[in-house]
């Protein structure tokens, strides 16, 4: 993404020159920070980032991504610094901190961990959102008898057309073993098996030929809304703002929905270190986040703003109590330990 540069003196270019910097590289000013794109960073810029750049001075530029925690590695590695500030999701998170490729976060900067859920809080990352991968269909397309459930989504009979799935295990194998009759509640244990694990991939080779994959979270609701595919799995706040801002009829099923934390982090040696922990520590203030699930909805991290919710927009939030019931959480430590095998051999099964 070309960064928009501030004005410099001619001094300042000449000193630049001589110390071989390029023309398009990054000014002391700029910070880099890196999302999901789409409706979601839509509802970013106006509730976090514009009024940052606003109140600090300082040029924030935005960057998107698909994630991986290889794409992080790429850039810390890489040395090119082009991103500062990424959203990750809980298992980026993780390993990420392991392998050193994100500076500790200065709580008392943020808050303090106190002041947010005890799923938000890590040494390497403050949680921003609390999201749901869920099945979706478009009630006006489906009148009667809607999907309830993953088996439903498996029911190529009852509902024939295509399906969408995010490419890749995660969820995906989730979602295989619920449709397979595994209650909520044990799918990590019956995932935890190497039968398990063949489970999962012998039920989704039942739909494979019916199965359009998706990798950016705009995607499924393109797909729903050309009618491409008849229901797909999608995160639940991407549903609402298709609703919101496209007049869509989009439903979300809650039950055997997958809710997760995402974090902000600062890439390891990170030239605006201290300017990305300011805007963390902005993004992060109640009286901000309890505005995010206007635009989009999406579960929020302090405490004080989760209460400061209206009772109509909680509903459809992940975080409500009725849809927290139905749902599931995603097991980080299952696939941290797991996400390398399993995406191999997904690789594998997919190219078949």
């Amino acid at each position: 993404m070309t960064r928009q540069q501030f004005a410099v003196s001619a001094a300042v270019v000449a000193a630049g020159a001589l110390l071989g910097s390029s023309a398009g590289s990054a000014l002391a000013q700029d910070l880099t920070v890196t999302s999901w794109g789409g409706s979601y960073q839509d509802a970013q810029r106006k509730v976090y980032f514009e009024p940052f750049k606003q109140e600090t001075g300082i040029n924030l530029v935005e960057d998107v991504w698909n994630g991986g925690v290889g794409a992080i590695r790429a850039k810390v590695e890489g040395g090119g610094q082009e991103w500062d500030v990424v959203q990750v999701e809980a298992e980026e998170l993780v390993l990420g901190c392991e392998e050193g490729l994100y500076e500790p976060i200065d709580w008392d900067a943020v808050g303090g961990k106190d002041q947010f859920i005890d799923a938000a809080v890590d040494d390497c990352g403050v949680g921003t959102i609390v999201w749901s991968t869920a099945v979706s269909y478009d009630a006006d397309k489906i009148k009667d008898n809607p999907p309830t459930s993953w088996a439903d989504f498996w029911d190529t009979e009852k509902y024939p057309g295509k399906r969408g799935l995010r490419r890749g295990p995660k969820y995906t194998l989730e979602f295989a073993l619920m449709a397979d009759g595994v209650a909520p509640a044990e799918v990590y244990d019956v995932l935890r098996t190497e039968e398990g694990v063949d489970r999962a991939f012998a039920k989704l080779d039942e739909i494979k030929g019916d199965v359009i994959w998706w990798e950016a979270g705009a995607q499924p609701i393109q797909l729903l809304g050309s009618g491409e595919v008849v229901m797909t799995s999608a995160y639940n706040g991407r549903i609402s703002a298709a609703n919101q801002e496209e007049g869509r009829n989009f439903k979300v099923v809650w039950p055997g929905s997958i809710y997760a934390v995402d974090s902000w982090v600062i890439l390891a040696n990170s030239p605006h270190k201290e300017a990305g922990l300011e805007f963390i520590a902005f993004a992060s203030q109640p009286e901000r986040q309890s505005h995010l699930p206007e635009s989009i909805a999406y579960g929020v991290t302090h405490r004080e703003a989760a209460a400061e919710i209206d009772k109509e927009i909680l509903k459809d939030l992940p975080t409500a109590p009725e849809n927290l019931e139905v749902s599931i959480e995603l097991d980080t430590e299952f696939w941290v330990e797991n996400i390398e095998p399993l995406t191999e051999r997904f690789t594998a099964w997919a190219a078949q």
